[in-house]
């Protein structure tokens, strides 16, 4: 398999082309402070304390499925089987994910019953 091969292939499989977070650095070229306290937020936020960071991790992949952000899907499933996240663990924090998403909606519906 050549490396256009490989690279292709990684794409195809990846929910969106990874290489667009490349551009993030035009964030902080246009607002580089902002971007700079948002780094270290994101940072803070997901570091190891009172929870471990593979359950910050589960967590951040859950709210991905419920944002839909595909990006942060990849990113922090990839994070969560890095620090140790189960296929278990994985699948129930999805259904977990689903069921809040879900919950959402049928709350929400409660506002076409009048």
């Amino acid at each position: 398999m050549t490396n256009a091969t490989t690279t292709e292939m990684d794409q195809t499989t990846s929910l969106y082309d990874m290489t667009n977070l490349e551009k993030m650095k035009d964030l902080g070229t246009h607002a580089p402070e902002a971007m700079k306290a948002f780094v270290a937020f994101d940072k803070a936020a997901l570091a190891a304390g009172a929870i471990p960071v593979k359950y910050k991790e589960l967590m951040a992949m859950a709210v991905a499925f419920t944002t839909q952000c595909p990006y942060c899907i990849e990113l922090h499933t990839n994070k969560a089987r890095e620090y140790g996240a189960s296929d278990p663990e994985i699948a129930e924090s999805v259904l977990v994910a689903a069921a809040l998403r879900a919950g959402g909606a049928i709350t929400h519906g409660t506002h076409a019953m009048k």
